[in-house]
């Protein structure tokens, strides 16, 4: 029996001038065919602006594209059903961190490298509780320093192990060499995403070099951007759903909507440039707005559905927006809490953003799994969730909804730790550990929770513990 057809490059390579810290689905479904239609459009062949990818973690990834020379297929999964299929090829290669760091080092040195751009998630950017930058308690961020031993004041002898720890010794070995600095751009969901990162890099920099810090710091650009378009996890079905529709055994493909959002500050330094106008991208001169706007909208009811949805029993969003009782709660957000805490960005209609997001969820054909989007829920409550809370607690605005996620989400805690389940968090043991100890007590179990410092250090608890303990006394978990 013969072996199914992989796909294949087609296209000359593009000279690569890209170095993507974390290739997870959502680049390779939103920031590479971007590129690669900023190529297109920009009518020069092959093009400029080829990428190579960085694993921080784990060879998987790499391994899948390698087989089929880092080429693989995209498809918009309409409410129709599955569009045209799109090829790929805009990456040329696939490093992995942890088995050759310096072979990281030396790509992102290269002179021809011109942008740096990531998705390592929100913990990717290992923040600190509060306003600290870095979190100088985080085991690889003590090595990348030397904390621990294995480096020296005048920098680190060891290979680094995070996204700013790569960061800051490429951007040294370049100005070693006398090297321009490319632009640092960041496509997390993150508020301010490029002040976020550049917060850390400066805060490592210091520590390492107060001379490299300085340079970073009058030389290299961190743009803001917004990036928008849901991409669910890949699975054998869609493998197998594109496979009968292209002939082609694609184990890289990855599906999305058909929607998509860029929205990128129009910082991005001298020199040349993707041609990302062309190419659909929006650019601005203050990205702060259309960031906020996603970040409560669309991000904030999302991880409402992953609690409040898991909570009744459904798996996707889509199966949560079916259901009145969770479809309900999630448009009392939209309209009474989370549209009046923001300021709308020019030309945009609140209410017509929150119908477009709630048409998006109901597409039946995009398996948002909700498991999924409840991953690393002490990163995403705060900008989602409690940011907006607070704010309209202090502008004497509603907050019924938001408070309901909160305790959603402390139930979704409090299940995992009864039923002995693994929870995907950063604060796995901290969160599991204080609803342990709560014993099924409501007042235990919010004051446990409420107590965890980096989740919790800047907002004003004591005003919403009460209502919390009365939610979760009404509502206990199923």
């Amino acid at each position: 029996m013969s072996q199914p057809r992989q796909p294949r490059r087609e296209q000359a390579r593009s000279r690569t001038a890209v170095v993507h810290l974390g290739l997870g689905a959502f680049f390779r479904a939103h920031g590479a065919p971007l590129l690669q239609v900023a190529e297109s459009v920009a009518g020069k062949g092959a093009g400029d602006w080829g990428v190579v990818g960085v694993s921080l973690r784990s060879s998987a990834v790499r391994d899948v594209l390698a087989a089929q020379d880092f080429v693989y297929t995209t498809v918009a999964m309409a409410p129709a059903g599955m569009e045209a299929p799109q090829k790929i090829e805009i990456i040329n290669d696939v490093l992995v961190a942890p088995k050759d760091p310096q072979a990281v080092l030396a790509a992102m040195a290269d002179p021809a490298i011109r942008l740096v751009s990531l998705t390592v998630t929100e913990k990717g950017y290992c923040r600190g509780a509060g306003d600290q930058p870095l979190d100088l308690d985080d085991p690889d961020v003590r090595r990348d320093l030397g904390l621990d031993g294995a480096a020296s004041g005048s920098g680190p002898r060891t290979a680094p192990r995070t996204a700013p720890g790569f960061i800051v010794q490429a951007l040294a070995r370049r100005r070693d060499q006398g090297i321009a600095p490319f632009t640092l751009l960041s496509l997390d969901n993150l508020p301010g995403n490029g002040r976020v990162l550049r917060a850390a890099v400066l805060a490592m920099a210091q520590r390492l070099n107060p001379g490299l810090a300085d340079w970073i710091a009058r030389e290299v650009r961190f743009p803001c951007s917004m990036v928008d378009r849901i991409v669910p996890a890949t699975t054998p079905e869609l493998i197998g759903q594109v496979e009968a529709a292209t002939g082609m055994r694609d184990e890289a493909v990855v599906a999305h909507e058909p929607f998509f959002q860029w929205v990128l500050e129009d910082d991005l330094g001298e020199g040349p440039r993707p041609a990302f106008k062309d190419a659909g991208v929006q650019l601005v001169a203050e990205v702060e707005p259309f960031e906020r706007m996603k970040l409560r909208m669309l991000n904030g009811t999302h991880s409402a559905l992953a609690y409040m949805g898991t909570r009744a029993g459904h798996e996707t969003v889509a199966e949560a927006m079916a259901d009145p009782a969770v479809s309900d709660r999630i448009e009392a957000l939209w309209s009474r809490e989370l549209a009046p805490s923001l300021i709308a960005p020019p030309g945009t209609d609140l209410g017509a953003y929150a119908r477009a997001l709630k048409a998006r969820y109901q597409n039946p054909n995009i398996r948002h799994r909700l498991d999924q989007i409840a991953m690393d829920g002490s990163q995403k409550l705060p900008p989602r969730i409690l940011d907006p809370l607070f704010e309209n607690l202090a502008a004497g605005r509603r907050i019924e909804g938001l408070l309901d996620v909160v305790a959603a989400w402390m139930q979704f805690v409090e299940r995992a730790a009864a039923q002995q389940r693994p929870l995907a968090d950063p604060l796995a043991d901290s969160l599991l550990a204080a609803a342990r100890d709560a014993g099924g007590k409501a007042d235990a179990l919010v004051a446990g929770l409420l107590a965890i410092e980096p989740i919790f250090a800047a907002y004003r608890v004591d005003a919403i513990s009460a209502a919390l303990i009365e939610r979760l006394t009404q509502d206990p978990p199923n």
